[in-house]
């Protein structure tokens, strides 16, 4: 049997990036960013960094010295933690207090955002589905939905309601996200679809195997917008009750994809 020389892929001038987090083997990240990479003809590729929480903070600083590694993705456990590599945060990591992307700058230095709620905003942007103006629900005050509360705060809903079984952190979230968006009207409390033109989902109740819906529900008003962070399964059990009634939905692959542009830019502008 004949096999090739070499692929077309990789070479000593392909320029690295890596996803750092324990597990690693669930991650879809480095064939989704190797593929965007090659769409947009850059020589470049993403791998899988299995790093253990008791070597994080000695490996990351010999990470970062890689000459040709120009970025980093987090996922769990580190997004709060890589924090302390970065030069410096951008405005919808400092609200959120973690990150899920280290990328190095022209002088050398590493900066760091997180885009999870960027990825959502994308996704409804591409569906040409605005939040300006709407009053919106947000299911879950963890981690991605801190970063998804953030980064609609920033598109200027006329309100926007928090609900988290563990309801200081709503709370806390609340008054972080009040602050810093003036005019929109934020609050914490118990979860309802009344008066409420996007209901969003950023709890993991729905994932496989768990039937529950994330909060109590009825018969849906037609025009309600439903969106669930979850991507698999990509027709949770909220994304089926909202269709029986004829409900715009947006799905999590469509935050992911989002997700998966949004970094991309952010990795290869130069700074």
């Amino acid at each position: 049997m004949e096999y090739a020389a070499d692929v077309d892929y990789v070479s000593g001038k392909t320029r690295l990036y890596g996803i750092v987090g324990h597990p690693i083997e669930q991650v879809r990240s480095p064939e989704m960013f190797t593929a965007e990479f090659r769409r947009r003809q850059r020589d470049a590729i993403l791998v899988p960094l299995h790093v253990l929480p008791d070597d994080f903070d000695a490996c990351l600083p010999q990470l970062l010295k890689l000459a040709n590694l120009d970025g980093l993705v987090f996922t769990i456990p580190y997004k709060l933690r890589a924090c302390a590599f970065a030069a410096e945060l951008g405005e919808q990591a400092r609200l959120v207090g973690a990150i899920n992307v280290l990328g190095r700058r022209a002088d050398g230095r590493w900066r760091a955002e997180i885009f999870d709620g960027l990825g959502c905003v994308e996704a409804f942007r591409r569906r040409g589905i605005g939040f300006r103006g709407k009053r919106v629900m947000l299911l879950g005050a963890g981690g991605a939905g801190s970063a998804i509360a953030v980064a609609i705060g920033f598109q200027r809903p006329s309100s926007l309601q928090l609900f988290d079984v563990d309801n200081e952190r709503a709370q806390a979230l609340a008054a972080k996200l009040a602050g810093a968006n003036a005019g929109v009207a934020v609050t914490a409390g118990a979860p309802t679809i009344d008066g409420i033109d996007i209901l969003l989902n950023a709890t993991p109740i729905g994932m496989l195997g768990d039937a529950r819906l994330p909060m109590a529900l009825g018969a849906l008003p037609r025009e309600l917008i439903v969106f669930d962070a979850i991507v698999k399964p990509e027709r949770t059990p909220l994304l089926a009750h909202a269709e029986r009634y004829g409900c715009t939905t947006v799905v999590g692959r469509e935050m992911m994809r989002g997700q998966i542009s949004r970094m991309t830019d952010y990795f290869l502008t130069e700074v």
